[in-house]
């Protein structure tokens, strides 16, 4: 089955061609194409994110990035079975940009259309193969086979698709600019909702510490930027609820932390704020990760959504999880922001369960 994905939740235009098979239990999916068109330059100058910009920006790039994909597969239209589009959850203007576009496509060349839940495709994501490099080797003249064509010779990277391995009871932290929510897995279609945050979400207190610091939007890739020069223990910013005995988050006090630290030291190594502050972030998501591991004795370990492309947070996440002998799964970057390959793995999975089909209206506060 292939599936034409689009994804308009926010501020990246997206589209995926995915050839997908298996079942419930081991889903595979291909990802043929996978087109994103970035807004960033466009709101950057207003520090965040202008829904109706992003309205506009989704009105025009559709057309284009369709006609770059119909330019690149000639067949592309009779290569599709399924159009899948987002739904929810994400800014309503923006959403409605990718349905219509979807609705008026599904109709023109008789295709059936699904929609898809944005939150449960950052969660999929983690079924997308990983794409991984051998690396480069050089290889000496051999006295056994001195005529040995690869001779001296540097061998080129090859490049592998490999199925993640994920295994269950798992836990997935599931970390976005609107969303921080603790999952426990028990199968791919079966999961409890163990704690989310109580007010800012990780990624909107990346940006909201990256305003105050004087970085651009977005925040997140900024911040960890700027802290990579830093001394995570420079400053001893607090780490909220990580000790209560729950699964719940909250950022919103850190934030303020930092807006007060720097109103009475205007002149702090901003370098050491955002190393300080990222580690502060990192120390409640891991600790409480891990708690939920140990308490459910799980055998993965899922990282997703836009914030997993923190790399300081992948790492403390892979090297305690390698600690409780627990594997850890990250999508590759291309799929930890906003894409809509992600969209099209969570409608297929979506159809291997015969879900009820999600209605085409936009949803901005659809849950996972």
């Amino acid at each position: 089955m292939k599936i034409l994905a689009i994804e308009t939740s926010c501020d990246e235009t997206a589209m995926a061609l995915l050839k997908c098979g298996g079942s419930l239990q081991s889903p595979k999916c291909e990802v043929l194409e996978n087109i994103v068109a970035s807004q960033i330059a466009i709101h950057r100058p207003f520090g965040g994110v202008v829904p109706n910009l992003a309205k506009r920006e989704h009105l025009k790039n559709l057309p284009k990035i369709y006609a770059q994909l119909k330019k690149k597969r000639k067949n592309l239209e009779k290569e599709i079975d399924v159009i899948a589009v987002t739904v929810g959850p994400g800014l309503e203007p923006a959403l409605w940009t990718g349905i219509t576009f979807a609705e008026a496509l599904a109709e023109r060349i008789k295709k059936p259309l699904v929609g898809a839940n944005h939150m449960e495709g950052h969660l999929y994501s983690s079924w997308l193969p990983r794409v991984v490099e051998s690396k480069k080797l050089k290889v000496k003249n051999s006295r056994k086979h001195p005529q040995s064509s690869i001779s001296k010779k540097t061998l080129q990277p090859a490049t592998f698709n490999l199925q993640p391995k994920i295994s269950f009871p798992a836990i997935a932290l599931v970390v976005s600019g609107g969303h921080t929510i603790l999952l426990h897995m028990t199968a791919i279609n079966k999961w409890t909702n163990l704690g989310e945050t109580l007010d800012d979400a990780a990624g909107e207190a990346f940006d909201k510490v990256a305003r105050i610091l004087g970085l651009p939007y977005p925040g997140g890739p900024e911040i960890q930027k700027a802290a990579a020069h830093g001394d995570p223990k420079a400053i001893t910013f607090p780490r909220p609820m990580l000790n209560k005995k729950n699964y719940e988050f909250s950022f919103s006090g850190l934030k303020t932390s930092v807006l007060y630290f720097m109103r009475d030291n205007p002149t702090a190594e901003k370098a050491d704020v955002a190393a300080s502050f990222q580690q502060a972030v990192i120390d409640v998501l891991t600790k409480k990760t891990m708690r939920a591991v140990r308490e459910f004795g799980a055998k993965t370990v899922l990282l997703c959504g836009g914030v997993s492309a923190n790399k300081p947070l992948q790492e403390s996440l892979r090297v305690e999880s390698r600690k409780l002998k627990a594997n850890f799964v990250c999508p590759d970057f291309q799929f930890n922001t906003d894409n809509a390959a992600m969209i099209g793995i969570a409608a297929y999975i979506d159809m291997l369960q015969k879900k009820k089909p999600l209605p085409m209206k936009a949803q901005g506060n659809l849950s996972i």
